[in-house]
């Protein structure tokens, strides 16, 4: 964790870091979109759109065989423990077995075990069948973060993580509605198909992808530098910042589950999630390119201050108004969160650390993800929504201390 008061020795240290980072974008220097890059850049867009297709129709699917809501609550606690797990070993996997196989691997287990929801089966295997999901998913998601940051130049990580912003917030902004549409005018089958091959995407690119050995992924050839473990990325300062993204995604979490169920309007609830998801699409990349120019850690207040800010205008739950503008400012200012957040993870690692803070930084999001809407069904009851949405703007109001603390480290 970095502290206020460094010695010499540490600003020689991270002076070195810094000198060693300059040297590790790929050739030419300057240009930001490879044709491997625009690989991982597909493969992302295909395994979240497998992903977001199968998220609210699979509880659907359980619930309409017979499960009720508790077996639909079932299969998403599922998908996120199979996530949280793979998160947890992906960097070690990846230092093993490299990017591409890990990423291929994932992918398989996200597509080829969708397809057994064609047949009709017990809320167990459907359960299960996420569990696998899940587990692919995770270990996707932190292979492509890692080889979108090992691609990019380093003077333009921030713009080129925003790119990945791009590929990984879409998918959900078109399959989350399409899936429900699809499945009630088609039916599951043709979804199951469509989810399982969109996640295969990385397989068809598997002998062009990044992989340990080679030229084509810079961080390839220091796999024989010291390794950084998950402990000690966050003593590196992943802890400091993944708490003070898990802030956000807390809030993030409790919105995208609990807005529908807020007593508002079926159309108000879905522009609001729509225009959320927009705007922290743009200000994602937004966010890395002025990150680039004028540094990341400054953003971090700004993402916090706006996000809590959004929140605050859903005290008027009753006005679609205060909605839209609390869900636009909410996705704006989780947008600079997400991008500031990355890159300041990395640049905190050694420059063989890019898998740990990939890793840390995905297992920061589903956390927080995973625990807000847990915490909000407690709190609500006793206070309301209007009260309980606006607390979850208190939250990222007191991480704004670990931010400040941060950016002037």
């Amino acid at each position: 964790m970095l502290q206020s008061g460094r010695t010499v020795t540490s600003m020689t240290t991270l002076t070195a870091a810094a000198s060693n980072r300059s040297t590790r974008s790929l050739k030419p220097g300057k240009r930001l979109v490879s044709g491997p890059l625009g690989l991982v850049l597909g493969s992302t867009f295909g395994t979240l759109f497998s992903l977001y297709l199968l998220v609210s129709v699979t509880p659907l699917y359980a619930a309409r065989a017979g499960a009720g809501a508790s077996g639909a609550g079932l299969v998403t606690g599922m998908l996120l423990l199979g996530t949280v797990v793979a998160e947890l070993v992906s960097a070690v996997a990846m230092r093993r077995f490299g990017y591409r196989m890990v990423l291929v691997t994932g992918a398989v287990l996200m597509g080829v075990p969708a397809l057994a929801l064609l047949s009709p089966g017990s809320i167990t295997i459907v359960a299960a069948i996420n569990a696998v999901r899940g587990f692919g998913f995770g270990l996707t998601t932190v292979a492509l973060a890692a080889m979108t940051a090992s691609l990019v130049p380093p003077d333009r990580r921030g713009e080129g993580l925003g790119l990945f912003g791009i590929a990984d917030t879409l998918p959900g902004v078109i399959a989350l509605p399409a899936g429900v549409w699809l499945a009630g005018h088609f039916g599951y089958a043709l979804v199951v198909g469509l989810a399982a091959a969109t996640a295969l995407v990385p397989v068809a690119g598997f002998r062009w992808l990044p992989g340990r050995s080679g030229q084509r992924c810079a961080l390839d050839r220091s796999d024989a530098a010291p390794t950084t473990g998950l402990i000690a990325g966050l003593r590196l300062g992943g802890l400091r910042l993944s708490l003070i993204f898990a802030a956000s995604t807390v809030t993030a979490g409790v919105v995208e589950s609990f807005l529908p169920l807020a007593g508002i309007s079926g159309n108000v609830a879905a522009l609001g999630l729509l225009v959320q998801a927009l705007t922290a699409t743009i200000t994602r990349w937004w966010a890395g390119r002025l990150g680039d120019r004028h540094g990341h850690a400054r953003l971090l207040i700004p993402g916090l201050m706006i996000s809590a800010a959004g929140m605050i205008f859903m005290i008027w739950l009753g006005s679609p108004a205060a909605v839209i503008i609390g869900m636009g400012l909410f996705g704006a200012g989780f947008g600079i969160s997400l991008n500031a957040t990355f890159v300041l993870m990395l640049d905190s690692m050694p420059t063989a650390a890019v898998r740990t803070a990939s890793a840390l930084w995905n297992l920061a999001y589903d956390a927080g993800y995973g625990a807000g809407p847990m915490l909000f069904g407690v709190l609500v009851g006793p206070v309301g929504y209007p009260i309980a949405f606006a607390l979850t703007g208190a939250v990222m109001i007191a991480a704004a201390p670990a931010a400040r603390t941060r950016r002037t480290a």
